[in-house]
């Protein structure tokens, strides 16, 4: 799929979420944020489009989709560009060791 068909259905499903995407130029990458209590995501306009995209797939995977209806194109590409969180636990082991 193109980019900008992907561009169209990411706008779509803001909207279906009452979100905002917001595209400007400046120095910064972008991502989502609060303004006056309304969540937005803010795009440079600047950067190439697949980067925008990719900013928008991180941000939307962040998200609680369950029950939303997502164009399947773009669900599989919001779930290939996924940052997984590991978390580690420190665990202290015993050692037998003699010193």
């Amino acid at each position: 799929m193109k980019s900008n068909q992907l561009m169209e259905h990411f706008e779509t499903l803001a909207e279906k979420l009452g979100l905002q995407i917001i595209q400007g130029k400046g120095d910064f990458n972008g991502g989502g944020c609060i303004i006056r209590q309304d969540k937005v995501i803010v795009l440079n306009k600047m950067k190439p489009i697949e980067q925008r995209l990719r900013i928008l797939a991180h941000e939307f995977s962040i998200m609680d989709l369950e029950g939303i209806f997502i164009v399947p194109v773009l669900r599989e590409y919001i779930n290939q560009h996924t940052v997984v969180t590991v978390s580690y636990t420190h665990l202290t082991l015993p050692t037998n060791r003699e010193v």
